[in-house]
C-alpha cells in the first residue's frame, strides 16, 4: 500500500493472545494500535483520539474495565466521535444492553469468527465516514449561517462599546475568554452537558453581554469618576435592560444563540455566593454561560484600561481573582482559570493581533478601491481626441 492512509484501530484487551487473533484478522487493511487495560486504553483516547477511527474493547480486563472506559468516553464526549465494538466472551442480555446504552455500535463474542470481525468492522468505519461526511456537510451549512449572525452580534456589541468608550477589544477578549474557559471545563468534567456547537453559540453570544448598556444614560456610562449609589443603581439595569430586549424579540427569540445571550444578559453579574444581581441566584441556579461569561468579564476588567483604573498584569489579576476581590465564582471554573495560565494571556494577545490584522487588510482594501474608483473615474473624464 506504500503511503496509502489507513485507518486506525486501537484494540483494548487484556488477552495478548486474543489481540493477537484480531491483529492477524485486521492488520492487512488497517493500522493496529494495542494495549492491555482499560486505563492505558483511557490514556490513549486521550492523547491520541483524534487519530483513531474505530476501538474494539473489551468487557474484563484490569485496573479499569470495559464499562469504566465507556463511561469515560461519554464523560468527555469521546463516544460521539469514535465508535466502539465490544468484543467479550460475557453474553449476558443485561451486559450487552448496558454496553449499548453507553453507545457501542455493536458487540463481538469469542471465540472469533474472522469474517464476522471483518465485516462487522468495515461496515462501522463505512457507517461513520458517511456519518461524519454527512456532518461536514450540515456544518459547512450552519457556518454560512452563522457568519451572518456573528455579523450581527459584532455589529451589536460594537454600538455598545463605541457608546461606553471602550477600545473595541473588550468584546473579542470576552469571547475569547469564554471559548477558552468552556472548552477546558468540557475537558475537565462531565457535569455540564456542553456540546461543540454549545461552545460556538455561548461564545458568540457573549458578545451581547452588556448590549442593555445602550439604554443606559451617557452621563453615567462614561462617568470618569466612581459612581454614587444612585447612578450604581441605575447602571445596574442594563443587565434586565438587555434581557429584555432579547426576550420582546418580534422573530428569533425561540433561537439558540438568542437563548444564550438572554442568559448572560441577565445573569452575567450574580455571583456563586448568591451576592450579585438582579436576581441573587446561586451556585448552579445561575446558568454555566452566565457564570463563564462573569469570569471572562471580570479578568478583562481587570486587565483593561478603565477611566478609573490601570490595567493589571495577567498574574496579578488571577490572584485578585482567586482571592476573591471580585466576588465568589464556580471553584470548577477557578480551576480551569488556574489550568489555563499563561495561555489566557497568549490567546487573547493573538486574538487582539488577528482583529488588528483584518482590520489593516479593511483598509487597505477600502484605499485600493478608492484609488481604483478615482482612476476610473479619471479617465472618463480625460478629453478624447478630436476626430480627423
Amino acid at each position: 500500500m506504500g503511503d496509502e492512509y489507513r485507518q486506525k484501530i486501537l484494540i483494548a484487551d487484556d488477552s495478548e493472545m486474543n489481540r493477537a487473533i484480531l491483529a492477524n484478522i485486521l492488520e492487512d487493511e488497517y493500522e493496529i494500535m494495542e494495549v492491555e487495560n482499560g486505563r492505558e486504553a483511557v490514556e490513549t483516547l486521550r492523547g491520541r483520539g483524534t487519530e483513531i477511527d474505530l476501538l474494539l474493547l473489551d468487557l474484563v480486563m484490569p485496573e479499569m474495565d470495559g464499562f469504566e472506559v465507556l463511561a469515560q468516553m461519554n464523560q468527555y464526549h469521546w463516544i460521539e466521535n469514535i465508535p466502539v465494538i465490544m468484543i467479550s466472551a460475557e453474553n449476558d442480555p443485561e451486559y450487552v444492553e448496558h454496553a449499548y446504552n453507553l453507545g457501542v455500535i455493536d458487540f463481538i463474542n469469542r471465540p472469533f469468527d474472522t469474517m464476522v470481525v471483518q465485516k462487522r468492522v468495515s461496515n462501522t468505519i463505512l457507517l461513520y465516514a458517511k456519518q461524519k461526511k454527512l456532518m461536514e456537510l450540515v456544518a459547512e451549512q450552519i457556518y454560512e449561517r452563522e457568519k451572518q449572525s456573528d455579523l450581527m452580534v459584532d455589529i451589536l456589541s460594537h454600538i455598545v462599546e463605541f457608546r461606553n468608550g471602550e477600545s473595541g477589544l473588550h468584546v473579542i477578549h470576552i469571547r475569547t475568554l469564554t471559548e477558552l474557559l468552556l472548552t477546558q471545563l468540557l475537558q475537565k468534567t462531565g457535569a455540564y452537558p456542553l456540546s461543540r456547537a454549545d461552545i460556538s453559540t455561548i461564545s458568540t453570544a457573549s458578545a451581547l453581554h452588556d448590549i442593555g448598556k445602550i439604554a443606559i444614560p451617557g452621563e453615567i456610562l462614561n462617568k470618569p469618576g466612581r459612581l454614587t449609589k444612585e447612578e450604581f443603581e441605575v447602571m445596574k439595569t442594563h443587565s434586565m435592560l438587555g434581557a429584555s430586549m432579547l426576550e420582546n424579540l418580534p422573530v428569533h427569540s425561540t433561537e439558540p444563540l438568542v437563548k444564550a445571550a438572554y442568559e448572560i444578559c441577565r445573569w452575567h453579574h450574580e455571583r456563586y455566593d448568591g451576592h450579585g444581581y438582579p436576581d441573587g441566584l446561586k451556585g448552579d441556579e445561575i446558568p454555566i454561560s452566565a457564570q463563564i461569561v462573569s469570569l471572562a468579564d471580570v479578568y478583562d476588567a481587570l486587565t483593561s484600561e478603565r477611566v478609573y483604573k490601570p490595567p493589571f498584569e495577567h498574574s496579578k489579576a488571577i490572584e485578585m481573582i482567586l482571592n476573591g476581590e471580585c466576588g465568589t465564582f464556580n471553584p470548577l471554573l477557578l480551576s480551569c482559570l488556574t489550568d489555563l495560565g499563561e495561555r489566557i494571556r497568549i490567546e487573547l494577545d493573538s486574538a487582539a493581533r488577528r482583529q488588528l490584522d483584518k482590520a489593516a487588510i479593511q483598509i487597505m482594501t477600502d484605499e485600493m478601491l478608492q484609488r481604483e474608483g478615482l482612476a476610473a473615474a479619471e479617465r472618463t473624464q480625460e478629453p478624447r481626441p478630436a476626430r480627423k
